[in-house]
């Protein structure tokens, strides 16, 4: 089977093409797996970190990806759901042990032994792989394949980080950056929360464009002061000039959501400018992102059944994944990007 793999650990300026297109024995599903046929796999900027080594996968050589969706064609000895033959989708959780304190509380995301897709175990960016059926989510029949590729990813991380906020209706929402999730993150708290005005925060001009074509109510660069003090923000971005920023633009008592696995160091001198009394005073809370549970992912899954989320998504062949990377480190992208993997 054809697969795009990294062998080492480089950043994209020193190996502007880290995956190679490979020929690969395709797997056999084991006891309590499931055989997917990939038809298609988003792209995230946790390639990315993975890739370079913020986030470096145990083993190497790696197939990443971790928003896949596929068809499952055999299921491995002791499987019960009856998955073959139907359409389904792996997100980046990929394994959780089922009975340690975390997951016992419904908090899998945190589980010692989780084992993220694409990371610890072999990814979608390859034309079959495998996966625990327990981790294998139906796909809804109004979700076409590349709609629902960003979803387990952007979608399900950006819809844990807007439950996180604990947002109540009326109340302000930012959000740093305004890529993959951002936009996936805009629609459902335009669904969830319609009385709350919405401002995004992001450095490139065709994301701020892009920003109010999506309901925005307003748009600025990452240091631009909003119309109003905001009670919430989430910051999808990799750096850390965001997140300072959007501190200062916190209202007394606001949360900070930070939904991004790693942060870059390329900006780390905005640190320097962090002032207790500015930014952090008056009881503002940061709260990062770690993961997401299944439930995560049904519920974004359900909520863009019923027409709440609408995916933007630029498609690509498998063989270009390369491009995809390079063009999400440039930022400035309307969406998300999809490989085509089959069909």
């Amino acid at each position: 089977m054809r697969a795009m793999q990294f062998t080492g650990l480089a950043t994209l300026e020193d190996q502007p093409e880290p995956l190679a297109l490979c020929d690969l024995p395709r797997p056999e599903p084991g006891p309590g797996q499931v055989l997917i046929r990939v038809q298609g796999c988003g792209v995230c900027h946790t390639e990315l970190d993975e890739i370079e080594g913020r986030t470096p996968p145990q083993q190497l050589p790696m197939t990443p990806g971790h928003q896949v969706v596929g068809e499952v064609t055999a299921e491995g000895p002791g499987c019960t759901r009856n998955l073959r033959s139907k359409r389904v989708g792996v997100a980046w959780i990929g394994h959780a042990c089922g009975h340690c304190k975390w997951c016992r509380e419904g908090r899998e995301n945190l589980c010692p032994d989780f084992r993220a897709t694409g990371r610890d175990l072999p990814g979608g960016f390859a034309e079959y792989m495998v996966i625990g059926e327990a981790f294998a989510h139906e796909l809804p029949e109004s979700l076409p394949d590349i709609e629902a590729a960003p979803l387990l990813c952007a979608g399900a991380v950006g819809y844990r980080s807007l439950r996180l906020c604990h947002l109540r209706d009326g109340e302000a929402l930012g959000l740093t950056g305004f890529g993959a999730s951002g936009h996936l993150v805009l629609q459902m708290a335009k669904a969830l929360y319609p009385a709350s005005p919405l401002f995004v925060f992001a450095r490139n001009a065709s994301e701020r464009k892009f920003a109010f074509s999506m309901g925005a109510d307003w748009a600025g660069d990452t240091e631009e002061k909003p119309p109003q003090a905001v009670d919430a923000i989430i910051d999808t971005t990799p750096a850390w000039l965001p997140v300072v920023a959007a501190l200062l633009a916190l209202t007394p008592g606001g949360r900070l959501v930070i939904n991004a696995i790693r942060k870059e160091d390329g900006d780390r001198d905005a640190l320097e400018d962090l002032d207790y009394e500015r930014h952090l005073w008056r009881e503002k809370s940061i709260r990062t992102v770690a993961n997401v549970t299944r439930q995560d992912v049904r519920e974004c899954l359900e909520l863009a059944a019923k027409g709440a989320v609408e995916t933007t998504a630029e498609v690509l062949p498998l063989h270009k994944a390369n491009e995809a990377l390079q063009r999400i480190n440039r930022g400035g992208l309307r969406g998300a990007f999809v490989l085509r993997v089959s069909g």
